[in-house]
């Protein structure tokens, strides 16, 4: 099991996540994070910490497209580890359907 990022984190991009994670595996693109499967060593403590409840374990259901962008986008986005402050406009997007097909980008984001 690994925990991965899903579509609730597009334009929300807090990063609680990332402060707690003990092995740095958060990748940074414009305006989502992943986690590195193979990285992520299935402790948990992001999940909790992540506002918009974007992190889960790749075991729920209906995953598996989830678990495929966070591997390919782990592996050309740049590392994260220190939080920075989330969007000004986080909040108006935090559980608006439909985020993937209307803002997901391929580009990556600053890093640490």
């Amino acid at each position: 099991m690994t925990y991965i990022v899903t579509d609730n984190c597009i334009k929300c991009k807090y990063m609680d996540c990332v402060e707690v994670c003990p092995v740095d595996c958060f990748y940074e693109g414009e305006n989502m994070l992943v986690i590195h499967p193979d990285e992520c060593i299935d402790c948990g403590v992001c999940e909790p910490e992540c506002p918009a409840e974007a992190i889960k374990p790749d075991t729920e259901s209906g995953l598996d497209k989830w678990l495929e962008i966070n591997t390919k986008y782990a592996s050309v986005w740049p590392n994260i580890t220190e939080k920075r402050d989330a969007p000004s406009d986080a909040k108006d997007f935090d559980g608006m359907e439909g985020k993937f097909e209307k803002f997901f980008s391929e580009a990556p984001g600053e890093g640490d």
